[in-house]
């Protein structure tokens, strides 16, 4: 079942209702997905030399500020945490100020594993440079007000709502999946092959937190990106290797897109205004947005690639 929604804002002034948009979208697939929602919102890009980390907590009264004040101390005396509800979001220095976020991944990885080791009770749900994720159990209305998320601006964002029907009812079961950097995956489906592919992606390094097939699929496009793809010929790749059905929107930094399976049986709706572009597991998400009425309209085809991204 699960819902999936996607918005790509082409005119920046728009940027700042991006939340409230997204929101009413989500509420729409409520009905799809009513055990657990989440959400991927690109903004509020870090500086050159800086990372951004989403942690989630079990413990909705996690000591924010007491991690804050162990990694000043032991990683970066510049970072902060700041909470939102049982999420927070970590950003450190990692590198030089003046050089390219590639060379800075040696120390991400330090970081990531200093959290993992240091920080009991805390999960990444995300790591970039723009990309923040928050999910939580509950019908999408909840997390929508848990998080503030139609109060939040940004470029571009994905959300999910799910019924769970291949393994338990958790936060952290929940969609979206980030496996890279500033990479998510929402996903409606189900893969066949995940194992297998888990397995493989695990021995190139891939980090993985749950058994969720969702994940596996994050993890696989991460792997081609780290090959050297662009992200079409990535899910060109895909199409190939991932066997099952899906519809996937799959979050960049400074896009998204789109893909169904060869046979297409998950639905999927894509429109576009000279304001924006938006995807949703059914059309009523859609109808919400202010110019939809005037929007181009279609059902994207059976194993075909459609990404906005920009320059």
């Amino acid at each position: 079942m699960c819902g999936i929604v996607g918005l790509y804002i082409k005119r920046p002034e728009l940027e700042e209702k991006l939340g409230g948009m997204l929101s009413d979208m989500l509420m729409q697939m409520t009905e799809r997905g009513p055990d657990s929602a989440g959400f991927a919102m690109y903004r509020n890009p870090v500086n050159s030399g800086q990372i951004k980390i989403t942690l989630q907590s079990n413990d909705a009264d996690a000591d924010w500020d007491a991690m804050q004040t162990r990694v000043q101390a032991e990683i970066d005396r510049k970072a902060t945490l700041s909470p939102v509800a049982n999420h927070g979001v970590l950003i450190a220095q990692v590198g030089n100020q003046v050089g390219n976020h590639l060379d800075n991944e040696t120390e991400t990885e330090a970081l990531l594993d200093w959290v993992d080791n240091n920080l009991l009770g805390i999960k990444v749900t995300s790591v970039g440079y723009a990309i923040e994720i928050y999910k939580e159990k509950g019908l999408p209305n909840q997390v929508i007000r848990t998080f503030g998320l139609d109060s939040m601006a940004g470029t571009h964002a994905l959300g999910h709502t799910r019924m769970a029907t291949e393994s338990a009812v958790t936060t952290e079961h929940s969609h979206p999946f980030s496996t890279g950097r500033d990479l998510c995956l929402v996903h409606n489906g189900s893969l066949s092959n995940h194992n297998n592919l888990r397995e493989m992606l695990t021995g190139e390094g891939i980090r993985f937190t749950t058994d969720n097939d969702s994940e596996v699929a994050a993890g696989y496009l991460t792997w081609r990106l780290g090959q050297g793809a662009t992200l079409d010929e990535a899910l060109e790749a895909a199409l190939e290797d991932l066997d099952g059905f899906y519809t996937f929107a799959i979050g960049t930094k400074d896009g998204f897109a789109v893909l169904r399976d060869p046979i297409a049986c998950k639905p999927a709706i894509l429109a576009e205004t000279d304001d924006w572009v938006a995807m949703a597991s059914e059309y009523r998400a859609i109808a919400q947005l202010h110019g939809s009425e005037n929007a181009t309209i279609w059902e994207p085809e059976p194993a075909t690639i459609y990404s906005w991204e920009r320059s």
